[in-house]
């Protein structure tokens, strides 16, 4: 039974000479994978296995050694995030003989926002003999007062806008966009850091505020009516576009209570980010309290400049595949081409690329098909469908934001500028120039059957054009009985499927289209929201085989998929690649994964994914070692596609994952990589990284903007080797 499965694994371990320190990590590894997985044929709940191994009777006086391990630790981290089961006599042992390991794991359990969680009754209960535990308490009692009066503001203002639907909100968004957003945002090319992370906290905001409001509707007000969007926009949008004394009164109430819920969501929001996830995720630093308040001491200032380095990381790799996609479009012979009508050529051209840009980054580093999928199953066309998003967003810029901005300018007033903007709208063929437009899909799809044009569907492809639709789709009913119902799966964010389906009218907003991330929504659409697609499997492997690929146009020998013989340890399990050039060999262990945007995202990857990965390749290139000197079986196989016979050749390993989290750290005692500089590495093609044309206005500082070899004296495995361990790519960045 589940109940001894814990106990009879340390048991075995410590009866086959294994020491109690490392059986009792083995023993919490298993509990942190998953096992067991099942009882029969029936699968074991989380609770139960919580509930298992927190009754399990080998982690009686067990010492300060073992609850120090990072096993240990993050074993102990489930225990505080869980509710199933209480074992005070462990905790009140652990807070004796290991309190710095309890603390780490109070740390990194999240407990510090669950204030109201039977774990935190225990801690309490212990601070009253523990100093440690009692100082601990004292800053969590910090945290929650602090939490607390943020989210009482929230509730507040939530309170305020609680007769309003979500259409109605969507208004008050869409007014405060065009006042305070679009002016700042539009034509800002190249936003400095500090920019962008403004905008991304403005995005989580405002997705934050419409998930509460379609948590907190009825059944019916996702439904949307011609009726119910005229009375909506007749009460919320044009008395301020169009006043009049005797229509309806601009509620100006609720335009300044949207400013301010949407201002104190933002700042719950910047006090989770930047406190309780730094107090909880970040081990280069400590808070310290100082009476009633708190003060942050760096312990580990390279850590924290890696952070902030990433996103630097991510600004370059987008400069990085514009440049491919350039090379791609007119070695593709569309340079010379003309794109839609002449008046809109160059903006066409321009989308072309853009679509090209997040192809290249979705194919060669995620492993997407010329086509995909819809959660309805039905495929896509990669490119039509990323183009059609860069042709809404060019859309919108033109016809919305621009003529917005030039309206603007002429009147210095942001809603005289909005109405301007709607009146010419109707005069010029009776255009919807509202902050938010809306439409049936028939109506969308008729639109856009005119983007998918291709030589073999030269007047488009209507099939294509309601797949595509659907693609970029958030279907908010579903999406609101997911929130009430408290039902567990990955939430759309606002700019990640831009089209908003309430009932059978389709609601897309403007401001939202014309200033999103296109390349980011498109690998989140497909990595995040769409992980448990039918391709997804075969996308992973892909990586592996055009990885494989790239090696062996370096001259390195190949082996995809292999795997190893049973041996007695176990199933190592399969190898993703074996490469091997100038009697070096490298095991390559490969995870594909989507765009992160939080600390807590991050070292959740860390310490469950990467945790894995390293364990894994522990097992795997001992296994490759092991058939290397092996003279029957698949080792002679294995040694001739490698071309090496000696059982002593230098062996590597290297976690290779499609995300840049955790670069350049040790996991299992193997160095993680990213799978983009991996390729920048092999490619030899870093200076693309630097904006060498300054098209994006950042002109580099550094060398690296002219083309400049990585490998000066020739390519070789020990040359690779040596650019990936020094972060060569990255140099200047």
């Amino acid at each position: 039974m589940i109940r001894n499965f814990y106990d009879t694994h340390f048991k075995k371990l410590v009866d086959g000479g294994t020491s109690g320190l490392a059986a009792a990590e083995s023993t919490a590894t298993a509990y942190l994978d998953g096992k067991p997985a099942l009882r029969g044929k029936h699968k074991i709940t989380n609770s139960e296995r919580h509930a298992a191994f927190w009754s399990s009777n080998f982690l009686t006086d067990l010492p300060q050694q073992a609850w120090a391990s990072e096993a240990m630790t993050l074993a102990l981290a489930q225990y505080m995030r869980q509710e199933r089961v209480s074992n005070t006599v462990m905790l009140a042992s652990v807070a004796a003989v290991a309190p710095d390991a309890l603390i780490r794991a109070v740390r990194c359990s999240g407990l510090v926002l669950m204030q109201h969680s039977s774990r935190r009754t225990e801690l309490d209960q212990l601070a009253v003999s523990n100093p440690a535990i009692a100082e601990l308490c004292k800053v969590l009692d910090i945290f929650d007062v602090a939490h607390r009066e943020r989210t009482a503001e929230v509730l507040m203002w939530q309170n305020t806008l609680a007769e309003l639907s979500p259409l109605e909100l969507l208004c008050y968004a869409s007014l405060h966009a065009f006042e305070h957003w679009v002016p700042k945002r539009f034509g800002q090319a190249n936003p400095s850091a500090a920019a962008q992370a403004n905008r991304s906290e403005d995005w989580g905001a405002v997705n934050d505020i419409l998930l509460w409001k379609l948590a907190d509707s009825a059944d019916d007000a996702t439904r949307l009516t011609d009726a119910v969007i005229g009375s909506a926009l007749a009460k919320h949008l044009a008395p301020f576009l169009f006043p009049s004394s005797s229509g309806a009164p601009a509620r100006h109430d609720l335009r300044e209570a949207f400013a301010n819920l949407l201002a104190a969501q933002t700042e719950v929001n910047s006090f989770v980010a930047q406190s309780a996830d730094a107090f909880s995720y970040d081990n280069s630093i400590e808070f310290v309290r100082l009476g009633d308040r708190l003060e942050i001491n760096v312990l580990d200032a390279a850590s924290r400049v890696a952070w902030d380095r990433n996103g630097r990381k991510l600004s370059a790799l987008h400069n990085y595949w514009y440049y491919r996609a350039m090379d791609a479009f007119v070695d593709s012979g569309m340079a010379t081409e003309r794109i839609g009508s002449p008046e809109n050529h160059e903006l066409n051209r321009v989308a072309y690329i853009k679509a090209l840009r997040t192809q290249l980054q979705l194919t060669e580093v995620y492993g997407v098909s010329d086509a995909v999928s819809t959660d309805a199953g039905d495929a896509v066309p990669l490119l039509q469908a990323l183009l059609s998003l860069e042709l809404m967003n060019v859309f919108f810029q033109r016809d919305f934001l621009e003529a917005f901005v030039k309206h603007l300018r002429s009147s210095g007033d942001w809603a005289m500028a909005l109405s301007m903007l709607v009146f010419n709208g109707l005069r010029d063929g009776n255009q919807n120039r509202l902050p938010l437009t809306w439409s049936s899909r028939d109506d969308k799809v008729a639109k856009m059957v005119g983007w998918t044009v291709t030589a073999v569907n030269p007047k488009g492809n209507p099939r294509h054009a309601a797949a595509i639709v659907d693609f970029w789709t958030s279907d908010w009913s579903k999406l609101a009985t997911q929130l009430r119902d408290g039902a567990a799966g990955s939430r759309p964010e606002l700019f990640e499927r831009p089209i908003l389906r309430m009932g059978q009218t389709l609601v897309q907003l403007p401001w939202v289209v014309g200033l999103q991330n296109n390349s980011t929504a498109a690998i989140n659409n497909l990595r995040r929201l769409g992980m448990r697609r039918n391709e997804a499997r075969a996308e992973t492997q892909q990586i592996e085989i055009q990885l494989g690929a790239t090696l062996e146009k370096r001259g390195f020998k190949v082996v995809l998929n292999w795997n190893p013989p049973v041996s007695p340890d176990g199933n190592a399990g399969e190898v993703d690649v074996i490469c091997a050039r100038d009697g070096v060999v490298l095991v390559l262990e490969v995870k594909s994964t989507y765009l992160r945007r939080s600390q807590q995202d991050a070292w959740r990857h860390a310490n469950t994914t990467l945790r894995k990965a390293g364990q894994q390749l522990q097992r795997k290139v001992a296994a490759v070692q092991l058939a290397l000197g092996n003279e029957s079986g698949l080792a002679p196989k294995l040694a001739q596609q490698l071309e090496i016979g000696a059982p002593t050749t230098p062996m590597y390993g290297w976690i290779v994952d499609t995300s840049i989290e955790c670069d350049h750290q040790r996991f299992g005692g193997f160095l993680k990589i990213s799978l983009e500089e991996l390729l920048i590495a092999l490619r030899d093609d870093r200076h693309l990284l630097h904006d060498p044309d300054d098209l994006f206005g950042q002109p580099s500082q550094v060398p690296h903007s002219v083309p400049q070899s990585l490998y000066p004296q020739g390519f070789s495995a020990l040359r690779l080797m040596e650019v990936v361990e020094a972060q060569a790519v990255w140099h200047g960045i």
